[in-house]
């Protein structure tokens, strides 16, 4: 079954994401980046208003890839006790280094998410590096949010082989970037076991808007709809 994942920028919208039925609250901030980043005492009063009733992923914010700078990063995220902790990666390819700090971080306990972009292209060789890392999970999203959804970057063919192969690696799946309701039924049948959405679930449709209980509820609908109206999911890893 693919599930909900809702990016939320505090503990109000958190409260709202779970009681309109999002599967992980994730947090972020629009305001500063694609995978702009909230304080440290935001997801502190998060995790504490969850209070395990579902898993708390939190971005580290948009950074350089330099290894030491990630790594003290994913370290300080783990600390506020987030469930999963999200970093970007442009150009892993020409940043191998970057590898061992993801390595690093799931040495201690960290589970970390790979967040790589459809913009790049993403070579599928990757997931088995970030396997090797690590890694728990790994997310494909867009970096440019003004220029167009996840399928406008990439066909259903490319994004079912990495949701494909990422699964035979053992990686808690995801897709994301400025999905739409529209979008919901034939991505569940590529069976990621998660889909990301932030302006789909905000008033106006826009990213930096309030979450939208209506908006939410919608969604949650499609993701829950039977076969014949909205595909298929395939399973959940948590």
């Amino acid at each position: 079954m693919t599930r909900l994942l809702a990016s939320v920028t505090g503990s109000q919208e958190a409260a709202l994401a779970m009681t309109g039925g999002a599967d992980i609250i994730d947090l972020k901030e629009p305001s500063r980046g694609v995978l702009g980043a909230v304080s440290h005492e935001v997801q502190r009063e998060v995790v504490q208003r969850v209070n395990g009733r579902c898993p708390v992923s939190a971005t580290v914010g948009d950074l350089p890839m330099i290894p030491e700078t990630i790594a003290a990063a994913i370290r300080r995220t783990a600390r506020n006790d987030v469930d999963l902790v999200k970093i970007g990666l442009r150009g892993l390819e020409r940043h191998s280094g970057c590898l061992d700090a993801l390595a690093e971080a799931s040495g201690h306990g960290i589970r970390v998410v790979a967040v790589l972009f459809a913009e790049d292209h993403p070579a599928l060789h990757l997931l088995g590096s970030l396997r090797n890392a690590g890694c728990h999970g790994v997310m494909l999203d867009t970096a440019d949010k003004g220029a167009g959804r996840l399928v406008r970057h990439m066909d259903m063919r490319a994004l079912g082989a990495f949701v494909d192969n990422a699964r035979s690696l053992g990686l808690l799946t995801g897709l994301a970037g400025s999905l739409q309701p529209g979008d919901i039924g034939e991505l569940r049948k590529l069976g990621p076991d998660y889909l990301g959405f932030r302006g789909a679930l905000c008033e106006g449709g826009t990213r930096s808007g309030r979450l939208s209980a209506s908006a939410l509820a919608r969604v949650r609908m499609l993701l829950n709809s039977p076969e014949d109206n909205c595909g298929v999911g395939r399973r959940m890893a948590n």
